[in-house]
This record gives C-alpha cells, sequence and structure tokens, in this order.
C-alpha cells in the first residue's frame, strides 16, 4: 500500500525504520515538523526542549 507523505513526515518515517530510540528538537525551527510526526511512533521518544544547547545535550545524554 502506498502512502503519499510530506518530506517531513517521510523524515520521521525513516528515522522509525532505521531503528532511532530518541528525538529531540526546540520549536520554531525549520525541523520541529519532523518532531511532530515522530511522535505517532510510541517506540520512540521525543522530547521538545528550550533550546539548540538543551536540545543536544539531551540527545546526548
Amino acid at each position: 500500500m502506498k502512502k503519499l507523505m510530506t518530506g517531513n513526515e517521510a523524515l520521521a518515517r525513516g528515522a522509525y525504520e532505521a531503528g532511532v530510540k530518541a528525538a529531540t528538537g526546540y520549536p520554531g525551527t525549520p525541523s520541529s515538523e519532523i518532531l511532530e510526526n515522530i511522535v505517532q511512533y510510541k517506540e520512540i521518544y521525543a522530547e521538545w526542549s528550550t533550546n539548540e544547547k538543551t536540545a543536544t545535550e539531551a540527545a546526548i545524554g
């Protein structure tokens, strides 16, 4: 079955299929929609951060 997706939806799906376990981001970036789509995959822990620094620290930690 084929599904029509936006680019950001496809990136979120690709992360899921690649086995990503955690994703972080911060509001206001062009990639915000990717994290909004990642939350539909319950196997991926998704977290909003306040800025780039905290998002990076959360991803590393």
